[in-house]
């Protein structure tokens, strides 16, 4: 789970106007950071499999998301996976 200030920073970071708070930019900033902190989590317990299928399923939610931003706004998608290092 992600604390409540770094959640209201990422928020506050990748969001298109004031008071978005699920954009899919905002979204995959978030599932980023969750990502992140599990990959870490999963360094010092490698037999954690209930997690891992957690893990699995963020990396599906996020990299479906990606698509719909791919699909619907090519701009908005190139600029997230540039903020975020996730892409080429």
């Amino acid at each position: 789970m992600l604390a409540r200030e770094r959640k209201v920073s990422i928020i506050g970071q990748y969001q298109t106007h004031g008071t978005d708070t699920g954009s899919p930019e905002v979204q995959i900033a978030l599932l980023s950071e969750r990502i992140g902190q599990l990959t870490e989590h999963f360094k010092t317990h490698k037999k954690d499999h209930a997690s891992r299928r957690g893990l699995l399923m963020l990396v599906s939610k996020r990299r479906r998301l990606l698509d719909y931003l791919k699909k619907y706004d090519s701009e908005r998608y190139k600029d997230v996976i540039q903020k975020l290092g996730i892409r080429k």
